[in-house]
């Protein structure tokens, strides 16, 4: 009896392997602009979906690092759908606070740049599959506005 058990989840797990996931990608990050607050980066997540109905996005999850420290992280929850049989893209702002500035003068100090990683978490629900977490990541440098780009 165990091993008809067996057979069934085994035979069970491979359809349900074999079901067409959704897809996505990450772009690298890009300058947005500038508040009191922080300074605002941003980067899309394209998402295509394979099926014919749209699906519930539960929330994205994002972490900001440069230099192996996390600069920002949060939480986007219910950020909308996505749309049927196509692709959405999804902003990501990421806000990041003026304080970590100062511990990366010595990369600024170099070549006005940030190397940075991005990892993004794209929780959707699926029928019959149930939430299952897309993992994203980007990595690359940012070149800082100069006071030049800011104001002209």
């Amino acid at each position: 009896m165990s091993g008809l058990v067996d057979k069934a989840k085994g035979f069970v797990a491979e359809k349900v392997a074999q079901i067409p996931k959704p897809e996505a990608s990450l772009d690298r990050v890009s300058f947005k602009g500038v508040s009191r607050e922080c300074i605002t980066l941003h980067s899309h997540v394209d998402v295509n979906n394979p099926y014919a109905h749209r699906i519930p996005i539960c929330e994205i999850t994002y972490s900001f690092k440069t230099d192996n420290k996390v600069v920002a992280s949060s939480t986007m929850p219910d950020p909308g759908w996505i749309a049927a049989s196509g692709s959405t893209k999804l902003e990501l702002p990421v806000k990041v606070p003026y304080d970590f500035i100062v511990s990366l003068v010595k990369d600024l100090g170099r070549d006005w740049d940030i190397d940075y990683v991005l990892e993004v978490g794209l929780t959707i629900d699926l029928p019959v599959v149930g939430s299952f977490t897309i993992p994203l990541t980007t990595e690359g440098e940012m070149k800082l506005p100069t006071f030049r780009d800011l104001f002209c």
